[in-house]
């Protein structure tokens, strides 16, 4: 039996002492917040998205960095794995739209209680409002930790799993990242990701609020695209938001460093330019006596409609039966490829994980073990790894923690 100390008590933190108790050894978890899993209550907007059932190329491929790091415990640990772990711990699970998996209940807290049930049978020590300050090592060899207050707590491993920087008000504030670096590794820097967009043009302001489903979302690097998908978003008063531009941000945020990025809504995707100008002039002919600006109701939401007559171009007082070929074709053009420009991406207290961390070739991707000090081991979202939404990040947490805590030896 080793004894085993786990920094951080959130989605990675928990399963890593569960399995690590599970394999016989003597776990301590030791959390700096007042209870368990803060930030997993208010993952899913509070219904947690435990995983994702997909087939393992869909997971793979739903990892923006580091996909390839992943194999071995995404193997180890399957999403099917994590599906039946919980419904052995009592919490039934269902299956949404995109293959999301949740808890039946639609409550995060059910996933922690059940967690927080397994850690007391297993009679893992939980250490609350216990901070760890530092981690240390002699002759490339863990040894202790030191804590807030200046206690040392020995042990033969650590698994630290203390997040990353999003969501700060719950206690993610980068500690991993120091204790990493002072153990010899090397620190990708962190940006916030899956994270709502600033927008430069002031007209977004009027739309806030207002939901599109059913659009698809491009976003170009000059002449390059970057991302491209169907679904739904959400105008706010800085910009866009909602399930599309969050996993955008995944693949939009290291382009944004150099320059401006440029924004494209796709208001029907499902008719080409052609089947578009066909529906516009049925439209406009059965409004042929309206004016322009109030003869586009079938075909926008009312809030919308002011900012595409203005966008547009055209005479908001023109007859629609005067519109010119030219100016129609330009608009149906338009509401195929409605440009605005996005400046950022929000920061870490919006983001729902960070992208960077602990640089994945000093870990050993079997079992999560520093290469550069035996006994130490990362899991969660400490390490350079991140995922689009729909439950894959939760899934690196669990494959990682998974990986860590079952591969530490007994002595």
């Amino acid at each position: 039996m080793s004894r085993v100390l786990v920094a951080g008590g959130g989605a990675a933190g928990m399963f890593a002492a569960i399995t690590a108790a599970r394999n016989g050894h003597d776990v301590c978890l030791l959390e700096k917040n007042e209870k368990l899993g803060k930030k997993l209550f208010i993952t899913g907007k509070g219904r947690c998205n435990i995983t994702n059932a997909c087939d393992m190329e869909t997971l793979s491929a739903s990892v923006v960095s580091n996909s390839r790091f992943l194999y071995s415990s995404f193997y180890g640990f399957t999403n099917q794995d994590a599906i039946r772990f919980f419904e052995e711990l009592g919490v039934k699970t269902k299956t949404e739209r995109g293959e999301r998996v949740f808890p039946e209940s639609d409550h995060s807290s059910d996933v922690i209680r059940a967690m927080e049930r397994e850690l007391n049978r297993l009679h893992v020590k939980i250490r609350l409002h216990t901070e760890v300050e530092k981690i240390l090592a002699e002759n490339g060899q863990f040894v202790k930790v030191k804590l807030a207050d200046g206690e040392m707590a020995a042990g033969d491993a650590c698994i630290v799993a203390t997040g990353g920087l999003s969501y700060q008000s719950t206690g993610s504030t980068g500690d991993g990242y120091r204790f990493a670096r002072e153990c010899g590794h090397s620190i990708v820097p962190c940006r916030p990701s899956l994270v709502p967009m600033e927008v430069k043009e002031e007209w977004i302001r009027r739309l806030m609020g207002l939901s599109l489903r059913n659009v698809t979302v491009s976003v170009y690097q000059g002449k390059k695209r970057l991302f491209q998908e169907f679904g739904e978003m959400l105008f706010t008063h800085y910009g866009v938001s909602g399930p599309l531009i969050i996993s955008a941000s995944s693949y939009v945020g290291p382009a944004l460093k150099d320059r401006d990025l440029r924004l494209e809504i796709d208001l029907k995707p499902a008719l080409n330019e052609e089947q578009m100008d066909l529906r516009v002039r049925r439209d406009f002919e059965e409004n042929h006596n309206r004016q322009f600006k109030n003869a586009l109701g079938k075909l926008f939401p009312s809030k919308l409609i002011p900012v595409m007559v203005e966008l547009s171009g055209i005479d908001p007082e023109k007859k629609v039966n005067v519109i010119s070929r030219e100016e129609r074709r330009r608009f149906v053009h338009f509401i195929k490829h409605l440009p605005m420009t996005v400046t950022g991406l929000r920061d870490f207290n919006e983001a729902i994980i960070t992208r960077g961390g602990v640089q994945t070739k000093e870990v050993d991707p079997g079992t999560m073990e520093s290469k550069y000090v035996r006994g130490l081991y990362f899991a969660g979202e400490v390490l350079d790894l991140d995922a689009l939404t729909g439950g894959f990040n939760l899934q690196i947490a669990w494959s990682t923690a998974y990986a860590a805590g079952s591969s530490i030896p007994a002595l």
